[in-house]
Parts: structure tokens; C-alpha cells; sequence
């Protein structure tokens, strides 16, 4: 039994439940970390921090508190985003805001947080603020960028956009000097691989997360990036090798910060049991919000959308 899926889809839909109900998904567990694992990250984040962020903000024409922005990320890649201000000029919170596969066309007026700094930032190759030549700008090609190395993978220089957004958005702000994070799809999967080696940031919310647990999820056709991966893996299986460096349900086993995690029921882009091993992995303080889908249009959409919104308007906030 299904039950709302039948209801929501029509009993001839695809089962993105993978089989797992809700006992089944918290019980979701993270793969242990490859050897060389800190290593790795903590010098691609050295290498990220001592980057000059350079940022550069212009005020956006009829719409207060709302700026266009550009920085610079590791190996000179220019990105850009949009940076809001309270018009009030009161800040005392900063947050970072990734994105998905879609990329970043507009800022998300939802976290336009009052008191925030927020800079949504875009991620290298993705539409339309951070087109990058060489880097494909389609998901699922995006995904098997660099894909041979860990060192060439994209995901690793999508993580350093993170970091290198932090630095920007502190040094607009230089009254602050700790930030937070938000991040769906996969923004929240590159959130939780940045966060656990960068201190400057003190919570962090991931929605629907995705590359929790490759394991798992390279057993699972989806409709998302994550189908290009288990293919490419089918004809290269020592691609799981370098898979292993950027599993986001590995990388938060060291999550020490407050996290809020909005992982779904049903999705056929990113299998929710992937998404849940991202929340199960997180040792520390954890705030967990269950939708009912993740990734569609679905009857209770609206309901958890603004369930969803209250609970990281006051967790960013906090």
C-alpha cells in the first residue's frame, strides 16, 4: 500500500519510496570515510580560504535591498548571485544560500531574511550566474565533470564556491565573523560536504539533499543527476573511488554545528533514502522536517512549503 502516493501519482507511478517507509528511512546509514578523507578536504579548504573573494555589489533598480553581486572563487573562477540587505540597515546574521541542478536565476525571496545579510550565490557551471566555459551547465553532465579524480571533480570546486561565498559575504559584512547556510537538491548536498571543515559557519539547513550515501544510491534509477552517476559508474566502477570523497551523508558524521534537515517521503530525483542518511549521520544538534515530496508538484505542497518556510526562517535566524 502506497497510500497517498496512489492518491497523489495514480497507482501506475513510479514507486519513489524506493520500498522504504519512514522507519525504514531513519534507520538510512552513511558509508565510513575513505582513507585520506580530512586530508583532502582540509586542504582544498586552505587552499579556498586564502582566495580574495574581491566582491563587488551594485544596488538592484527599484527593488530596496536587493543587490546584484559578483565574487571570486578558487582557481579565479568569477561567480555571481544577489546579495540582500535590510533596507533598515540592521544585520546581525549572515547567511549563504546555495541552489540546485536548476541553478540560480533569481534569488529565493523567502530568505530574504529581516536582520540577515544573505548572499545567494551561484556555483561554478551552473545557470545562468555561474556559466563557466568548460564546465557543462546541464545536471546531468554537470555531475561527471572531472569525475576520473578526486582532485578534477567539480563538486570539490562547487564546496570551495561555498567557502569563497562565506568570504565574500563576511568581508561585505565585517562586523560579522560567523555565518550560516542554506541549501536544496544539490546545494544541500555540496552544503553538507563544505560544512563540517569551515568553522566561520555556525548552522547550517539542507532541503531534500542530495550524493547521501552513493552506496545506496547507485542501486537506485532516479530522474535526477544522480542517474547520470549510476551509469557512469556501471561502465567505470572505479569511479566509486573518487564518489567516495564527496558522499554527503560521510562528510556529515562531522557535523558538530546546528543543522535543520527537510529530507522527503517521495522523490524521484534524489531516492529519499539517500537524503535520510544525510540527516542520520549528523551527530549533533538536528532539527528534522519530513515533507511529502520532494522534487514534484504534489497536494500537501503548499502546507509543507510554508511549514518549511517557518522552520528555517527561525532556525537561520537563530
Amino acid at each position: 500500500m502506497r497510500t497517498p502516493y496512489d492518491t497523489w501519482f495514480g497507482p501506475d507511478a513510479f514507486d519513489a519510496t524506493y520500498g522504504y517507509d519512514l522507519d525504514a528511512l531513519l534507520a538510512a546509514g552513511a558509508p565510513d570515510e575513505p582513507d585520506g578523507f580530512a586530508e583532502f578536504w582540509t586542504a582544498l579548504y586552505a587552499r579556498a580560504l586564502a582566495v580574495d573573494p574581491e566582491p563587488v555589489v551594485r544596488p538592484v533598480p527599484g527593488r530596496p535591498g536587493w543587490h546584484d553581486a559578483e565574487f571570486t572563487s578558487l582557481d579565479g573562477v568569477r561567480l555571481g548571485g544577489w546579495l540582500w540587505l535590510p533596507p533598515d540597515g540592521v544585520v546581525s546574521r549572515a547567511v549563504v544560500v546555495g541552489h540546485g541542478y536548476g541553478g540560480r536565476d533569481e534569488p529565493d525571496e523567502d530568505l530574504a531574511l529581516p536582520g540577515a545579510a544573505v548572499l545567494f550565490a551561484a556555483s561554478r557551471g551552473l545557470p545562468s550566474r555561474g556559466l563557466v566555459p568548460g564546465i557543462p551547465a546541464v545536471g546531468a553532465e554537470h555531475v561527471l565533470h572531472g569525475i576520473g579524480s578526486r582532485d578534477t571533480y567539480v563538486h570539490g570546486g562547487s564546496v570551495a564556491d561555498v567557502w569563497c561565498a562565506a568570504s565574500a559575504l563576511l568581508t561585505l559584512v565585517p562586523s560579522l565573523s560567523r555565518v550560516g547556510h542554506a541549501g536544496a537538491s544539490f546545494g544541500g548536498g555540496i552544503g553538507a560536504l563544505a560544512l563540517p571543515w569551515d568553522d566561520r559557519f555556525d548552522r547550517g539547513a539542507l532541503t531534500v539533499p542530495s550524493f547521501g550515501n552513493h552506496d545506496l544510491r547507485l542501486t537506485m534509477p532516479c530522474t535526477g543527476s544522480g542517474e547520470a552517476v549510476r551509469q557512469h559508474v556501471a561502465r567505470h566502477p572505479e569511479a566509486r573511488e573518487v564518489l567516495r570523497f564527496f558522499d554527503a551523508a560521510t562528510a556529515a558524521r562531522r557535523l558538530r554545528i546546528p543543522m535543520l534537515v527537510a529530507p522527503a517521503l517521495w522523490d524521484p530525483a534524489v531516492p529519499p533514502p539517500g537524503q535520510f542518511a544525510v540527516h542520520n549521520a549528523i551527530p549533533g544538534p538536528k532539527q528534522l522536517v519530513v515533507l511529502g515530496a520532494g522534487h514534484t508538484e504534489y497536494p500537501d505542497q503548499a502546507a509543507d512549503d510554508e511549514r518549511l518556510r517557518a522552520a528555517l526562517r527561525t532556525f537561520l535566524l537563530a
